[in-house]
């Protein structure tokens, strides 16, 4: 007892002990720290933001306002790229041209076309815009054959034909632009997937369509009743109607044209199955259809309410009227590439409207993007309507002025067809319809908003003037009629 007490008291044993204590609190404070620090450094390499609700996460909120709202709100408060949770995903939403860029462009290989399941169950998981690598490269060689400028040169009399067919059906009525604008876009949409030969599948697929479009543009609950059921529904019916199309070609011999005829002849070379041609078939009608009759229906939205403007593009096509007036003709390509002013007002139209507000892409591997850590499986969305909207690039972005196309966009600050390798290929036959469109209606018509839907916009989900945008159309005179 006393060895242990001389001991207790001896000097070397009392540094023992401190020097003991020392090394055990200090090694209790820097795994805290450790740990603290690791979980710091994981939260950190995510990009700041809120993933919601539960499930809903903040869908509701995406969908049901001013998209420039939701995400100028968290543009302030968390930075140019921030994380969120939309459609039963988590997201990464990017406002930085350059940060857009390299997920589109420059390190596209490391992101994939990325729509949350639910899209991509109704279009169909075999389309064009889900595929990356080989696959996808072969796909949209064929459907961007349909699209090439060769191609569509032969379509102007076709687009022009369709809509003289329209034009007198609005004739001193009140119509709903966008519905009206729906039929336009889907009998272009139907010439562009099927060729010039309506079968009687087509009026089977338009009916099918219309309420696959509404299912498509609806929350995702498959439940009895619901829009995306009613979808769902839709969906395998337009399967079994392009099947029998495609059925009789096969059997007649005569594979038509459209991409239904490209993917018809390149069927046995490359082994597709009819599943496959169906889902690309579905696929772009849908993505020729939708965006087209929306920008369609703000064109008509700006050039009402910039009347001098109106008038200008008017003038710039009565010269054009005058010259296959003489020559006893219909519009043609050339003619479409001689509208300077008209070019800059759908510019103009795209950039403020800003349809498409982003598009879906899907990290591959865990990847970092200006400093953030974005996990494999995440969704990627360049939010272009930012960028479209941002004082930055476009001062006084919310007045409509053409004139600011007078001089080229900063790159990668002007996307109205996406980027990349998976940027529409059918951008210049939308531009076709927009052009034959003025042409006509801006000759021999004029339009007046109806009631007070000249303010205010719906989204569902593309951003549409209030109640789809009703007007009166009346004749203009002119020295042609």
């Amino acid at each position: 007892m006393q060895l242990i007490s001389c001991f207790i008291t001896h000097p070397a044993y009392y540094y023992v002990s401190l020097f003991s204590m020392i090394i055990i609190i200090g090694g209790l404070f820097l795994q805290i720290q450790w740990r603290k620090r690791f979980k710091y450094n994981k939260e950190w390499y995510l990009p700041p933001g809120s993933m919601g609700w539960p499930f809903l996460g903040e869908t509701l909120k995406l969908y049901t306002q001013n998209p420039n709202s939701f995400f100028s709100k968290r543009q302030k408060k968390y930075g140019q790229i921030f994380k969120t949770h939309i459609l039963g995903c988590p997201c990464v939403m990017i406002s930085n041209p350059d940060a857009a860029r390299a997920v589109l462009v420059s390190h596209a290989h490391l992101f994939k076309a990325g729509h949350p399941p639910s899209k991509e169950k109704l279009i169909g998981p075999q389309a064009v815009f889900f595929q990356q690598g080989a696959y996808h490269s072969m796909l949209k060689k064929l459907i961007q054959n349909s699209f090439l400028p060769s191609k569509i040169k032969n379509s102007v009399s076709e687009v022009e034909h369709i809509l003289l067919d329209l034009l007198p059906t609005w004739t001193n009525k009140t119509i709903n632009t966008l519905q009206e604008m729906k039929k336009y876009a889907f009998q272009v949409a139907a010439i562009s997937a099927f060729g010039t030969t309506m079968e009687v599948e087509i009026e089977e697929i338009c009916k099918l369509y219309r309420c696959f479009e509404k299912g498509y543009n609806s929350y995702p609950l498959h439940i009895p009743g619901t829009s995306y059921w009613k979808a769902i529904k839709a969906r395998k019916l337009l399967d079994e109607s392009i099947g029998r199309l495609i059925k009789r070609r096969k059997e007649s011999g005569e594979l038509g044209g459209g991409i239904l005829g490209e993917l018809l002849e390149a069927k046995a070379k490359y082994k597709l199955s009819d599943s496959q041609v169906s889902d690309n078939l579905i696929g772009v009608i849908f993505a020729a259809h939708d965006t087209t009759a929306t920008a369609l229906t703000w064109l008509l939205k700006y050039l009402h309410d910039n009347p001098i403007l109106l008038e200008a593009v008017t003038k710039e096509h009565e010269g054009i009227k005058i010259k296959t007036a003489q020559q006893n003709r219909g519009l043609s390509w050339d003619d479409t590439r001689q509208m300077p002013l008209t070019t800059r007002v759908i510019q103009e139209t795209l950039r403020s409207a800003s349809i498409l507000s982003f598009t879906f892409r899907e990290a591959v591997e865990d990847v970092v993007v200006q400093g953030y850590y974005i996990p494999k499986g995440w969704k990627v969305l360049p939010l272009f309507r930012s960028i479209h909207h941002s004082a930055d690039f476009f001062p006084q972005p919310h007045k409509f002025d053409p004139s600011r196309f007078e001089v080229p966009p900063r790159p990668n600050t002007y996307m109205p067809f996406g980027n990349g390798i998976h940027s529409c290929p059918g951008n210049e036959l939308a531009k076709l319809e927009l052009l034959v469109l003025l042409h006509h209606l801006t000759i021999s018509y004029r339009w007046q908003v109806v009631g007070n839907n000249g303010d205010g916009i719906q989204y569902g989900p593309f951003p549409v003037p209030k109640h789809g945008l009703p007007v009166k159309i009346t004749r203009r005179n002119n020295i042609f009629t």
